[in-house]
């Protein structure tokens, strides 16, 4: 179990719905859930605000069906043209060379797509991943970054940069890192070895990882009520937790407890946590619903 340790703040240099336009933003991600839930953010609201969206990833078709577990409409944003998930050979690469020009004349041309198709800005998410591949010309990547930051001045267009900072190594983070003008992160209730709390954007919510017990309970009490002051359905992702003791279970079930009956609390769990709030009668809580991870 968690011991001591991860002060009770709230940390996040730039959150996702934060971006406006013509930001050049970074996103460093340290694990798939985080990236998958930022981006669908800066989709949903991007598509929220009239804009076209474009999204260059390593796998298009399980990206198309995350987005949709976390609530886009991708059928028809997709078949409107308003949205397009792409592989990133489609775009940045020809075949296994990278060159900046390349990668350019891709920008350039979706910006022209979108003004000639009258939206009112363009948003593109880059998963950088394609350069942890053998990829010749990678080492042109800062120079793509710096060229990036060029095109954005002026324009109606924000691109969010996506870099896995477990595979990435300082140096290249370092080296890319001056040319954007933000950096983004989720907000961060709690970050220790044994226990991460963060803030979900799509659904909205709070997501935790690893293992709670009471020394948490004000970190997640924080958290929890942050996500309750919006309206709408709150979602609890705890598909990552593999320990949460009673109390802590009591809390989120006190606190789903005391919403308005209109308003639904999904609790989307790690099986091994399920029979903790089974025990406590979550399933029969109206408003609460119980959602093994495996399920959609």
């Amino acid at each position: 179990m968690p011991g001591d340790g991860g002060a009770v703040t709230v940390s996040a240099e730039v959150q996702i719905t934060d971006l406006a336009i013509n930001d050049h933003a970074c996103l460093t991600f340290g694990e798939p859930e985080e990236l998958l839930d930022l981006t669908a953010a800066f989709v949903r609201d991007g598509l929220a605000g009239g804009l076209r969206v474009v999204w260059l990833c390593e796998e298009p078709q399980g990206a198309l069906a995350e987005l949709n577990r976390r609530g886009i409409a991708v059928q028809s944003a997709t078949a409107s043209g308003r949205m397009d998930v792409v592989a990133s050979q489609e775009g940045l690469l020809s075949g296994q060379v990278f060159t900046v020009d390349h990668a350019m004349g891709w920008l350039s041309s979706q910006m022209e797509l979108t003004s000639h198709e009258g939206y009112s800005g363009l948003r593109v998410a880059l998963d950088m991943g394609w350069a942890l591949r053998p990829v010749h010309g990678v080492e042109q990547l800062p120079a793509f970054e710096e060229k990036i930051a060029t095109i954005l001045s002026d324009s109606s267009v924000s691109v969010l940069c996506q870099y896995d900072r477990e595979r990435f190594d300082p140096v290249t983070l370092a080296s890319v890192s001056p040319f954007h003008t933000r950096a983004v992160a989720a907000a961060t209730y709690h970050d220790d070895p044994l226990l991460r709390i963060c803030r979900q954007y799509a659904p909205p919510g709070i997501r935790m990882a690893g293992q709670i017990d009471r020394a948490a309970e004000d970190a997640l009490a924080m958290a929890l009520s942050e996500a309750i002051r919006t309206d709408g359905p709150v979602t609890i992702n705890m598909a990552e937790l593999s320990f949460i003791d009673l109390s802590c279970t009591r809390t989120i079930i006190d606190v789903a407890r005391s919403l308005a009956p209109a308003r639904t609390v999904v609790l989307r769990c790690n099986p091994a946590i399920v029979p903790r709030f089974v025990l406590l009668g979550a399933q029969g809580i109206p408003g609460i619903s119980l959602v093994t991870a495996h399920e959609r």
